[in-house]
């Protein structure tokens, strides 16, 4: 079983943001199977949001001790899901003859080096005809101290993301997501210069410029945004 700590502390900051994921929750709903695993869950922040109630069995993956210890917790305490469960390691610790619908990687693959063999190895996994969702920052131009700080390896534009993809597998959905928070990235890249936001920018952010961007998005058909998600299908 393979531990890894994680380095950033942005968990703590961004498990507030409900209104940012729930807009998640409604993009990714037509692609949630009965049967579900996430990799690198974390604190399990936006589990409830993506859960729609037909699911039968959900798989909290999580590598870092302390991250997985507070899954654990909100299992025991009911705080998830009932049909989660807490496994603790990589990809690589799974049975491999165990299939799922949806596998899930939620802000985790710009903090591994190679990305391309983690997502072959979750294509593994896949049911036919099961989804393989990616969500990540984009633009590497936008690469900052906030990102170094936190372990990513990379930011994302939809040609990295489509080429980091196992090549077996259709792309069903590659769109840009948070038009407005774009701006907030660019301020933060070129004049701020910040290693982390704050509580309050982080507050402003989900409550007021998201609820911006979902008209936004729209408007630009999903071209243009500070995060980019990728969804496959294994046919």
């Amino acid at each position: 079983m393979q531990e890894l700590v994680y380095v950033g502390n942005e968990l703590e900051l961004f498990q507030l943001a409900n209104i940012w994921k729930g807009y998640l929750g409604n993009v990714l709903q037509p692609f949630m199977h009965k049967k579900v695993l996430e990799v690198g869950a974390g604190m399990g922040s936006t589990t409830g949001y993506l859960y729609n109630g037909k699911q039968e069995e959900w798989i909290c993956l999580e590598p870092d001790p302390d991250l997985y210890n507070k899954l654990i917790r909100k299992i025991t305490d009911k705080q998830l899901p009932a049909c989660c469960s807490a496994v603790k390691g990589t990809i690589a610790d799974l049975d491999q003859a165990h299939k799922f619908g949806t596998i899930l990687y939620i802000d985790v693959i710009e903090h591994i080096e190679d990305d391309a063999k983690e997502l072959r190895d979750a294509e593994k996994l896949l049911e036919d005809g099961g989804h393989l969702i990616v969500l990540v920052p984009a633009h590497p131009f936008l690469y900052s101290p906030f990102d170094k700080a936190i372990g990513h390896y990379r930011r994302y534009n939809k040609k990295m993301l489509k080429e980091a993809a196992p090549l077996n597998l259709v792309v069903e959905k590659l769109i840009y997501l948070d038009s407005v928070g774009l701006t907030a990235s660019l301020v933060n890249k070129y004049f701020l210069k910040q290693s982390y936001p704050t509580r309050k920018q982080i507050h402003f952010w989900d409550k007021f410029m998201i609820r911006i961007s979902k008209i936004t998005d729209f408007m630009c058909r999903y071209h243009i945004g500070k995060t980019v998600i990728g969804v496959w299908r294994k046919s």
